[in-house]
């Protein structure tokens, strides 16, 4: 089956929005812009949301009953302990335009990126079972994500000097939000 344009980018685009949303909680994190770090955040982003669905793709058939019945506890713990972990260290921070450091560590890129493409794995699945091509949607999900991710990163810097440990605490309540929206909208 052959999917349209239109419902590859409306795929890729909503994908991407729990990574834009991260993003803007990690540019958050540091008080000026840095082109390499908010390009490695973006890479890691980006790279994760087509891997996913790539994954999902290809193991629809084995994992498919198992990934589906846990997938939003594992985005909703991810995405809950890194959100409340970003509200205490603001609350002990007194400074308000360097709430972080400039530098993310790469272990939790890598964790934020996995949580906020669990959905991608999914939707993966979901174009196995159209018996589609998987290439062309995954190209798309990736670039897109990096590109809403590295315009997260921007704004969030933008954001995060000028209110400081407010817009991290701000940046913790949405990344538990966004785990919240993922459990509920999978449990009901």
């Amino acid at each position: 089956m052959q999917i349209s344009f239109f419902y590859i980018l409306l795929l890729s685009v909503s994908l991407a929005m729990d990574a834009f949303a991260v993003s803007i909680g990690a540019g958050i994190s540091g008080s000026r812009s840095n082109l390499k770090e908010s390009l490695r955040i973006a890479f890691f982003f980006g790279l994760f949301q087509a891997l996913m669905p790539l994954i999902g793709f290809y193991l629809a058939g084995s994992f498919y009953d198992i990934i589906c019945s846990v997938d939003h506890w594992i985005a909703f713990f991810l995405l809950t302990f890194i959100g409340g972990k970003m509200i205490l260290e603001s609350i002990k921070k007194k400074d308000n335009c360097n709430v972080f450091p400039e530098h993310i560590k790469t272990s939790k890129l890598i964790v934020l990126a996995i949580a906020t493409s669990i959905d991608a794995l999914a939707a993966g699945v979901s174009l196995s079972i159209l018996c589609t091509d998987i290439f062309i949607p995954v190209i798309s999900i990736g670039i897109i994500t990096f590109i809403l991710s590295f315009i997260g990163v921007y704004f969030g810097r933008k954001l995060g000097c000028k209110f400081g440990n407010k817009a991290e605490i701000a940046g913790g309540i949405v990344l538990i939000l966004i785990g919240l929206k993922v459990l509920i909208s999978d449990l009901f």
